[in-house]
């Protein structure tokens, strides 16, 4: 296991060295360790929840987290697990359907016949499941670069990208990317956009619809990871949504081709990205009016 030092751990997750330090002293941090009088942090910690943070701000907050805790079959939490997953999955390719998506779910097995499926959209189906409790667990953290990069190391752990080299699986991309022909942020300025974007995000501690979208596609726009930016963007996204008590919403397959075009004229037409994410939340809504949740 790597580990970070304090300093780079304070700066990945905005906060002060010394608060980082006191974090470590109280056993807040699961596996820090002392050598000498210097904190050993290992590369997947993350911010532990402040007592003001732990106040549930919404209904469907508290149905997620009591539903996760109980393994709940048939309500909300079960079936964000499955139509998130799916849909964002297979936005960026995965060939699994919604009900093996449902079934590998429901039952941790496969259940495939006569056919072909890659072993990569069965471990990131697995994985995402994973990350979306993460964003439940931790959805009134303050958002950090930390967090961020625990999203995608836990993603694509175990898949065949975590066996290449060049691939940074938990960190930020080595190589030049890009997206749909477009040119992304060279490798070596990541780090300094990404906190930049984040330090003037979290000036505000609870964020409307439109900024939580801004947010999201200025983050595509750097395209932090390798692989995995659009996965790990709509996590955060919906994540953003439960913090600041926003109804979240998942980008379905139907609505990819104006969730792409969006993204391609934000900038200029906010109109475009913003209904389609309008169209989604109100289908999120329907799904919370059937189970009764409030919002």
């Amino acid at each position: 296991m790597e580990f970070l030092s304090v300093k780079t751990f304070a700066e990945a997750n905005g906060i002060a060295e010394r608060t980082a330090r006191n974090y470590c002293a109280e056993g807040k941090i699961p596996g820090a360790f002392l050598t000498g009088r210097t904190w050993n942090i290992p590369t997947d910690a993350v911010l532990p929840e402040r007592k003001n943070a732990c106040k549930l701000r919404n209904a469907l907050l508290v149905a997620l987290r009591e539903q996760k805790e109980m393994r709940m079959k048939g309500g909300i939490y079960h079936r964000t697990q499955i139509d998130l997953t799916y849909n964002s999955n297979h936005i960026e390719g995965s060939r699994l359907t919604h009900e093996q998506t449902r079934y590998i779910f429901e039952t941790n097995t496969i259940g495939i016949n006569e056919e072909c499926v890659s072993v990569d959209d069965v471990m990131e189906a697995v994985n995402h499941f994973r990350c979306i409790d993460m964003i439940i667990d931790h959805a009134t953290d303050r958002l950090s670069e930390g967090f961020i990069k625990s999203l995608h190391r836990e993603l694509k752990q175990g898949t065949s990208d975590s066996r290449k080299e060049w691939f940074r699986v938990g960190d930020y991309k080595k190589l030049p990317n890009e997206v749909g022909g477009i040119e992304t942020c060279p490798p070596e300025d990541v780090h300094k956009q990404m906190k930049d974007l984040l330090a003037e995000y979290n000036q505000k501690k609870r964020h409307n619809l439109e900024e939580i979208i801004d947010f999201h596609q200025r983050f595509e726009c750097i395209h932090p990871f390798q692989d995995g930016n659009g996965r790990v963007g709509r996590l955060v996204m919906f994540k953003e949504c439960l913090s600041s008590a926003v109804v979240p919403f998942i980008i379905t397959d139907d609505l990819k081709m104006f969730y792409y075009r969006g993204l391609r004229n934000w900038p200029r037409i906010k109109g475009y990205l913003y209904d389609t994410c309008l169209t989604a939340q109100d289908n999120y809504k329907a799904l919370l009016d059937y189970f009764k949740i409030k919002y």
